[in-house]
């Protein structure tokens, strides 16, 4: 797998931009007139506020409480940076807020607070139990961490959840849970090893012994080895519960004969001997961050027989927290859980063990670039299966209620599950894939604006993230200039620069160009103009004669001029089937709005041939496609010359047999609401259209340009298709990121 390297620009510029921070707040009802105003506030907000001071359960009901997780921390163990201070560790609350809205839909607020006295913390998080319907305790060190937890659980009637122990503690038991299944072996019978006696650590053994591990069989190690009976060196009340009755005193000797080592603790904890000296098919759970207390590598080169797993994206079986916290919490505030208990714990761990055993969907597949099936390197489902929305949260929820956790049980657990699955966002599912496809693909990308800034950073970020060679066309000392002032100074040297000037392909390139564009009024000396001065030209003879694997371009001209040059050396344009196709994310949905690029005034055959290229991108991004073309009129009326062309093109595609979901004319809501769909049962699409293909070129720029600029929403194109080889244009207002989208879409040829 091609490692992805992330320099201290980026991670900046990603928190600065477009707004600092990850996150802001929306309102989720009408705040636009005066009525409005009054329900929101006063004098309205005093009708749900008595129903609450009268039965308090109906505070799930009438604000957001029952979906609002605190995220709250000290900063005193921030990530493996150690006491950055409460202001410091709000970027990494910040993330874990993202993340639970990302993976489980859930809100999420983070609290810094600026004290490590736990007696403050507590009683701070206390006062604060009536706004939040959950608390995830973030990176605060052991002891403390134990005190606060442990002295909130007994004060609070929400869930109160340290995510550094148990988020660690139940991905760590799902991965045991199905090792132990490869092995033969049961949980009663192994002999368990833990090295690193902190929050983690503990609770991880903490939670083994409550599904069945026995007490005699665990051995605890820190860094002054065995914590066994009668020890009184580095001792505190946590470590001295799992003391063990051994004569063993360092981790080298609790190793021989193990069946199973826990590593939370430190790079090169473990030796390849210690390895040796294990039961036959031994776990190795080496967990520590960043670097693992033994890599699989080094595993593997004596033992064939051992099942790794790390903390680590780029090993297989990686013990990640994302698979659990989200999940659970989710389940709890869903059966409005008073606490998250050993039981919703296990339950988790026992689903997400059973998931990994289970057929992997191919959209999993595809986005990781290889196939997973249940083994040895496949104990642990991957953080993106999409599936752990609809079975873990449900999982959770059932041992809640079993166990008396749940003050509002949920009666219909089929429509539960259903619910869930309808939170997720499917547009981050689709750019995820598209990027797993990218870096498999490992596509030369050609830059062809080298001079300009944001192609530069998004070449380097390119580059660095694991998805191909950028290839930067400029001249060597212009690109290196720019990238030093961009404080991408250590960029120069890992891009190719390529320059029209001094390339030895030139004379080809420019026979190639004369070829074509000699019976279009242009002489040699228009080819060498054209070939060695203009870039977009040269950039795509480049990419003709390959010398690259995909190309984009048009961030500093307009498209429109840029896709004139490419044509001198492709057939990018209306008569050849060149498509443009622009996709529009909002608010978890996508559609895609074609043709914004090529076709100026489209007839009824070119819009059947805009929905037919469209249909291919659309399944090129993931999406079973359904294809409306929109009018100001619906099935007729009102009828209008104008609309005639929307009316006919669906007729030229039944001749033509294709094989998707397509239906005109009809207005916009009719294509994207059900509701307004309603009143025409005999139309053919079966659920909302994903595709609208709209009159002319004119209509599709207004109606994509509306969207971005008055709903926000994120746009990616146009996606241009139907030509020979990938090819992609920027906007002159293209973003970085827009134009890292754009090349991930080149590196999958989605053409």
């Amino acid at each position: 797998m091609t490692k992805s390297r992330i320099s201290r620009e980026d991670a900046l510029a990603f928190h600065l931009e477009p707004t600092p921070g990850k996150f802001e707040i929306t309102a989720t009802v009408p705040m636009t007139t005066q009525r409005d105003l009054s329900l929101a506030y006063s004098p309205g907000v005093a009708v749900p506020c008595e129903e609450i001071h009268a039965s308090p359960e109906t505070a799930y009901d009438y604000t957001n409480k029952g979906n609002l997780v605190a995220v709250i921390s000290n900063g005193t163990a921030v990530l493996g940076l150690g006491n950055l201070g409460a202001l410091a560790s709000k970027p990494v609350m910040e993330g874990k807020s993202v993340l639970f809205k990302r993976f489980a839909d859930v809100n999420s607020i983070d609290i810094e607070l600026d004290t490590e006295d736990p007696e403050k913390i507590i009683e701070a998080v206390r006062l604060m139990g009536p706004t939040f319907g959950g608390i995830n305790l973030e990176d605060i060190k052991a002891p403390e961490c134990f005190i606060i937890e442990q002295r909130l659980k007994e004060e609070m009637d929400i869930p109160v959840f340290h995510d550094d122990q148990h988020g660690t503690a139940v991905i760590c038991a799902a991965g045991l849970i199905n090792a132990l299944h490869i092995s033969g072996k049961k949980i009663g019978d192994v002999k368990i090893v833990l090295n690193g006696a902190g929050a983690a650590g503990i609770a991880c053994l903490e939670l083994l012994k409550s599904m069945g591990a026995r007490h005699d069989n665990c051995i605890m190690c820190d860094t002054k080895g065995v914590i066994y009976q009668g020890r009184t060196e580095g001792m505190n009340q946590w470590k001295s519960a799992h003391a063990a009755n051994t004569s063993t005193r360092t981790l080298a000797e609790a190793l021989d004969g193990a069946d199973v080592f826990l590593g939370v603790s430190a790079k090169g904890a473990v030796t390849q001997d210690m390895v040796k000296s294990m039961a036959a098919n031994a776990v190795i759970f080496a967990m520590a961050n960043p670097d693992p207390e033994i890599t699989p590598e080094e595993v593997h080169e004596v033992r064939e027989d051992v099942i790794v797993a790390t903390g680590r994206s780029d090993y297989p079986n990686q013990v990640n927290n994302v698979l659990g916290f989200p999940y659970l919490f989710r389940g709890a505030l869903d059966i409005h859980a008073r606490a998250i208990n050993d039981e919703m714990k296990i339950a988790c761990a026992e689903a997400l063990a059973r998931l990994a055993r289970e057929d992997v969907p191919d959209e999993v597949a595809l986005a990781y670039g290889r196939s997973l099936t249940f083994g040895r390197d496949y104990i642990i489902p991957t953080p993106f299966d999409p599936r752990l929305i609809h079975v873990i949260p449900p999982a959770v929820a059932r041992a809640g209620m079993d166990t008396g956790a749940a003050r509002r049980p949920i009666i219909d657990m089929e429509a539960y599950e259903h619910s869930l699955k309808s939170r997720m966002d499917p547009t981050a599912s689709i750019l995820r894939g598209l990027n797993a496809r990218a870096r498999k693909a490992q596509a030369r990308m050609i830059f062809a604006e080298g001079d300009d800034p944001r192609i530069l950073r998004a070449a380097v970020m390119y580059q660095r993230g694991g998805l191909g060679e950028a290839i930067v066309v400029g001249r060597p000392s212009d690109v290196e200039e720019q990238l030093r002032s961009l404080g991408l100074g250590d960029a120069v040297g890992e891009l190719t620069i390529v320059n029209a000037a001094t390339t030895e392909h030139l004379q080809t390139y420019k026979s190639f160009l004369y070829d074509r564009l000699q019976r279009r009024g242009h002489d040699q000396q228009d080819v060498h103009r054209l070939a060695a001065r203009d870039r977009h030209v040269f950039s795509a003879l480049m990419l003709a004669h390959g010398h690259g694997d995909a190309l984009i371009t048009g961030a500093t001209r307009k498209s429109a001029h840029v896709m004139e040059l490419v044509n001198h050396v492709f057939d990018a344009d209306a008569k050849h089937g060149a498509v443009g196709t622009t996709a529009i994310l909002h608010k978890g949905r996508i559609v895609l709005i074609s043709d914004t690029l090529v076709h100026e005034w489209p007839d009824e055959q070119d819009l059947a041939d805009i929905a037919e290229r469209s249909a291919e991108v659309a399944r090129d991004l993931g999406l079973e496609p359904r294809v409306a073309f929109v009018s100001f009129s619906t099935f007729g009326y009102p009828v209008s010359e104008r609309a005639e062309k929307m009316h006919l093109a669906p007729k030229v595609l039944e001749k033509r047999g294709v094989d998707f979901e397509f239906e005109g004319e009809m207005t916009v809501d009719v294509a994207l609401n059900a509701t307004a769909r309603q009143h025409y049962p005999f139309s053919r699409l079966t659920g909302n259209a994903n595709i609208l293909v709209v009159p002319a070129r004119h209509s599709a720029s207004i109606s994509v340009k509306l969207m971005q600029e008055m709903a926000g929403a994120t746009v990616i194109g146009p996606i241009l298709s139907g030509v020979d080889k990938p090819i992609q244009l920027c906007s002159t207002g293209s973003t970085v990121n827009d134009i890292l989208n754009m090349a991930v879409l080149a590196a999958c040829k989605v053409k």
